[in-house]
């Protein structure tokens, strides 16, 4: 098991995990997010990238209306 952060809140994942794999356990839609490792943006393309220890995510969910 490894310790990361998901928007403030801490949590421990299998190693292994990745960004992909946390969105769907958590519960995020598939679409009209944006997801940042580190304080970096990454396109959905990297999200197959593996989760470490230590590792910070942030998820932004896109809101409609105004």
């Amino acid at each position: 098991m490894i310790t990361i952060t998901v928007n403030n809140e801490t949590l421990e994942v299998e190693e292994q995990t990745t960004i992909e794999r946390l969105l769907e356990n958590r519960g995020f839609p598939d679409k009209g997010i944006a997801v940042a490792l580190d304080w970096m943006v990454l396109p959905r393309s990297e999200w197959h990238r593996t989760l470490s220890d230590g590792s910070r995510v942030e998820v932004v969910t896109a809101v409609q209306g105004g």
